[in-house]
């Protein structure tokens, strides 16, 4: 801010001396029209001079946001006529706009941008998209003042030459109505008097017309993508949906509970990845590895357990019942009793309208595509070679791998690798990047790698595959050669979006460069009758997030043509469910240094922390990002047991402007873990004691005891 301060200051001197010199009184419509004349005589014996000056004065006025523009726009058409009068008045208004965004900008959207960041996100993603129409609005409407406008899209994402090119042409209108009022500036009473009200609502219809026009643009685009394709008469139902897994299922209840003739297509099992090979089946291992590292850690606990094995089929077949027992919730029966036509097969979009499913087609207004998504298989060599396993198909085995290879450090890959190396397996880890979890902070991530190693797993970071051959993967870390010998080969590198088989192409959906299929901020596709949702359509591969997508796109495909809604990715909580547990939501400290966003970064470590100690879980920490200056939470990481429970106090106090201050005064049971929230913000508030003011009442204390 320091280097902006120059600029600041003569921009408020230079305001201060208009006013000071009474320059206010000048531009005043009453004593423009007294000195009219004078004005006239000299326009007429200085014609270029004048032009000049008046451009000058004109670009001065709208730069420094002083009042008198509206008036200097009358004199403009007094003195010289309509077409040279709208010229000047453009070109000048133009300049000075431009000019007055420029400078706001520079002095101000940096701090207001870091300041309100969580607030700000879903404004700039729709500048992003839409800047031009709305500053095309926001200049053809006469209620929105010249310079506000230029102050508040300064503070957005918006390019200073779109700004200049849309101010040029929006601006239009309105000058060439003041300027040709200006041709009677003499009879002219007050600038209001201009705006008759059919005159205010022409300009209203305007304004109105960007909007207007970008329908029109967009019902031609979606005409032009229906072309070829032929509409039914009548319909079977209101939408299909295709998958019935997290995002496909919220769709279908939806849609089924606002009384819509709804049709859900499933290929395989009803409740998708989440609950046959994906959340369920995966927490119910780590519970079961997690009880059996309590068994081998219990002389912490001052308990001297004999030697224990782990029957493994067992622990297979409680996942299994786990699975069975959450089945009804998602099963056919629920939903139909809701409602929903629930159809077995493979679906295939033969149309814009139309769901083919074995021989049945099915006529339908909208379709929603939740497909959802596969693991994919990384591209080495003789990988083809090898039974290799994935989060699909690792339920399938009944006996516990003897040396497990697991490629790839993501979440899925360090939860699987910490619970089979628990039951019994000798675990290897191999990372492409220089850390796992590479999307959480380093540190965070190597608390995590820490207490992998001290299981007895062995890491990899950095690890560059080259060959599988005789149950060995050939690499390289650096210059390095490592070799890994396996029974079995766990491959966890990220999952591919469903997208094949579907007829996308022939009806003219596309896909995004990574193999999502493209969908706007309302979960439309490309095809305005088809909308996609889930892992399918990214960009985060949450069970949360398909739900939280799902409703967007079902109510934008049922009522979009009244009213659309964009979807929300300004808060997304995440959880990985090894131990320690990682969860972070918000903004990351490594993100806040690379955006270079100012903040307060405090620490609560779990070693201080009574309930950890009592459970000997001091593993971990609290790290919570600030706005720097101010107790709003803008970013949190949780490294330790129940770190995704804990995660839900700070979700709640950034989506909802909870300060820190807040949270300390909020009283928690003792000892709970819900306490550790509520300790870190007393540790944030003592960092941030007045040690000059409590010096001083340690004095008086002292002088009370005199």
């Amino acid at each position: 801010m320091k280097r902006r301060l120059p600029l600041l200051l003569l921009l408020l001197s230079l305001v201060g001396l208009f006013f000071l010199l009474d320059g206010h009184h000048w531009l005043r419509l009453e004593v423009l029209r007294e000195h009219l004349g004078a004005l006239q005589a000299y326009q007429q014996a200085h014609p270029w001079s004048s032009i000049l000056l008046a451009c000058l004065l004109y670009v001065l006025v709208t730069a420094l946001s002083i009042p008198g523009a509206a008036a200097l726009t009358l004199l403009m058409g007094a003195l010289f006529g309509l077409w040279h009068g709208v010229v000047i008045v453009s070109v000048s208004s133009t300049l000075g706009a431009t000019l007055a965004f420029l400078m706001t900008r520079w002095l101000f959207r940096d701090a207001i941008q870091q300041r309100f960041a969580q607030q700000l996100a879903t404004v700039n993603q729709g500048v992003e998209r839409d800047g031009h129409w709305y500053l095309m609005f926001l200049r053809l409407v006469p209620a929105f003042p010249f310079f506000l406008v230029n102050w508040l899209m300064a503070l957005t994402p918006i390019r200073w030459w779109t700004f200049l090119w849309v101010s040029q042409l929006s601006m239009l209108p309105g000058t060439f109505l003041y300027v040709n009022a200006g041709q009677q500036f003499a009879s002219l009473d007050s600038v209001k008097g201009i705006l008759s009200p059919s005159i205010a609502v022409a300009l209203l219809a305007i304004a109105l017309f960007p909007f207007v026009a970008k329908r029109m643009v967009a019902y031609v685009q979606s005409r032009k993508v229906l072309k070829g394709f032929h509409k039914p008469a009548q319909f079977d139902a209101n939408v299909v949906v295709i998958g019935a897994g997290a995002a496909g299922l919220v769709s279908s209840m939806i849609a089924a509970t606002v009384k819509a003739t709804v049709v859900l297509v499933e290929r395989d099992r009803m409740g998708g990845d989440c609950l046959n090979t994906g959340c369920v089946p995966s927490k119910a291992l780590l519970a079961s590895a997690k009880a059996a590292q309590r068994i081998r850690d219990a002389r912490r606990f001052g308990m001297d357990v004999p030697a224990f094995a782990v029957d493994f089929p067992q622990v297979m077949s409680r996942v299994r019942t786990a699975i069975r027992t959450i089945e009804p919730h998602d099963s056919v029966e629920r939903f139909t009793g809701m409602g929903v036509e629930c159809a077995q097969g493979d679906a295939r979009i033969v149309s814009p309208w139309e769901v083919a499913v074995g021989d049945r087609v099915i006529r339908t207004r909208k379709i929603v595509i939740a497909s959802g998504a596969r693991p994919a298989v990384p591209a080495i060599a003789g990988i083809d070679s090898v039974d290799y396993l994935t989060s699909d198909t690792v339920w399938s085995l009944q006996e516990l791998p003897e040396r497990l290879l697991v490629i790839g450090g993501g979440p899925i890959g360090c939860e699987l690798a910490q619970a089979f190396a628990r039951l019994g397996s000798h675990v290897t880890v191999v990372q492409r990047g220089p850390r796992l979890l590479p999307r959480e902070d380093r540190d965070v991530a190597g608390v995590l790698q820490q207490q992998m190693q001290a299981e007895g797993i062995v890491i990899h970071t950095g690890f560059t595959a080259d060959r599988i051959e005789s149950g060995c993967l050939h690499g390289r870390v650096g210059a390095q050669s490592v070799q890994v010998g396996f029974t079995h080969v766990l491959v966890a590198t990220g999952r591919a979006a469903n997208t094949q088989g579907m007829g996308l192409e022939s009806v003219g959906v596309v896909l995004a460069g990574n193999g999502t299929i493209a969908v706007n901020e309302y979960m439309q596709t490309r095809v305005p009758t088809i909308y996609a949702c889930g892992d399918v359509a990214g960009p985060y591969q949450f069970t949360h997030m398909a739900s939280h997508q799902a409703w967007y796109a079902m109510v934008n495909a049922l009522f979009g043509g009244w009213k659309r809604f964009a979807v929300d990715y300004t808060l997304v909580p995440r959880v990985t469910y090894t131990e320690p547990e990682i969860a972070s939501v918000g903004l990351a400290e490594e993100d806040a240094e690379a955006q270079q966003v100012p903040v307060d970064v405090t620490r609560y470590d779990f070693s201080g922390f009574d309930r950890a100690i009592a459970e000997s879980c001091t593993e971990g920490f609290i790290k919570v990002l600030t706005a720097k200056g101010t107790d709003r939470v803008v970013g949190v990481t949780i490294a330790g047991a129940h770190a995704g429970e804990l995660l839900g106090q700070f979700t709640l106090a950034i989506k909802h402007r909870i300060g820190l201050n807040q949270l300390l005064g909020t009283l928690q049971a003792y000892p709970t873990w819900a306490e550790a929230p509520r300790l870190l913000a007393g540790s944030w508030k003592r960092e941030r004691a007045p040690q000059r003011l409590l010096s001083w009442v340690g004095r008086y204390h002292r002088w009370l005891l005199k």
